[in-house]
């Protein structure tokens, strides 16, 4: 694993970008791994050595800005899809990427099915993990009541304890992979009193923005994909009911679903099961 940053451009100005990358810089294929709302990269430690361990393939897991070791925004409203696109462009023109596979936790799915269905895009084969193109409110509420905290901890065991409440629907992990996870979950308080979760609070305004009380309705995009999909659906999903993964399976080409009976949102592909679907689709198995 090797840490880089890539600057992307905003009307602000350049900001950086951070990512790690796995694997051997010319590798034949590219697999880039999109993290949910409130995580960061480093989510993808455990599937990102599953699938380089192929010497044919590297892997690029960035922060999105405001997540992470990235920069946080001034103009806040920067903090949206659109703009998501255009710096995972930026990524992969860096890493010299003509194709790449895609694999989005949450947001991170939501940024592939935008990218996967607009015209000359460079995917070849998508993952979504537990989002899809019908978004119940019931679940972006639950999101938003804490997503806009701002908790201060006066150590990593107090942070691991918090972080284990809100990831309780994650489903389990290897014990290993917690506290490196909790690690790179939380950055150094500015006034030097402790630690607070590494991510920018101004993230939850994308969610003031939406209209309550209705689903957020992309299926018009999920219509244009033309590209194979895996699906990963935690079985005790608020985001992903199963009647939409159904309906996905239905409408898209090639489309597969896979559930995770112990997990809702959003399962943390670490274990060797959630993970063997992720590297056999990718390989081109599934």
């Amino acid at each position: 694993m090797t840490q880089r940053t890539v600057p992307v451009l905003r009307p602000e100005g350049f900001k950086r970008m951070a990512y790690t990358e796995w694997g051997a810089a010319d590798a034949a294929q590219t697999v880039v791994c999109v993290h949910g709302l409130t995580r960061q990269g480093r989510d993808f430690d455990a599937l990102a050595e599953a699938l380089s361990a192929d010497p044919r393939r590297r892997v690029l897991c960035p922060d999105v800005l405001g997540r992470g070791r990235s920069e946080w925004l001034a103009d806040k409203a920067g903090y949206a899809y659109p703009q998501y696109m255009a710096d995972m462009t930026t990524l992969l023109a860096r890493n010299g990427a003509e194709t790449v596979d895609w694999v989005g936790t949450s947001m991170g799915g939501l940024i592939g099915l935008f990218v996967a269905a607009t015209p000359g895009n460079p995917i070849r084969r998508l993952v979504i993990n537990d989002i899809g193109p019908l978004v119940p409110w019931e679940g972006l509420a639950r999101i938003g009541t804490y997503v806009a905290e701002d908790p201060l901890f006066p150590d990593l065991d107090t942070a691991s304890r918090r972080l284990r409440e809100r990831t309780v629907t994650y489903g389990p992990l290897p014990e290993e992979r917690w506290m490196p996870l909790v690690e790179a979950s939380t950055r150094p308080d500015p006034e030097g009193k402790g630690l607070r979760l590494a991510y920018d609070p101004a993230i939850a305004l994308a969610f003031q923005a939406v209209p309550q009380d209705q689903p957020i309705d992309l299926w018009a995009l999920w219509d244009r994909v033309t590209v194979p999909v895996l699906v990963i659906r935690g079985a005790k999903s608020d985001l992903l009911p199963a009647e939409v993964a159904a309906e996905m399976q239905r409408r898209g080409p090639g489309c597969q679903v896979v559930e995770v009976p112990d997990a809702g949102h959003a399962p943390w592909l670490m274990t060797p099961d959630q993970m063997a679907p992720v590297v056999d689709f990718l390989t081109g198995h599934g």
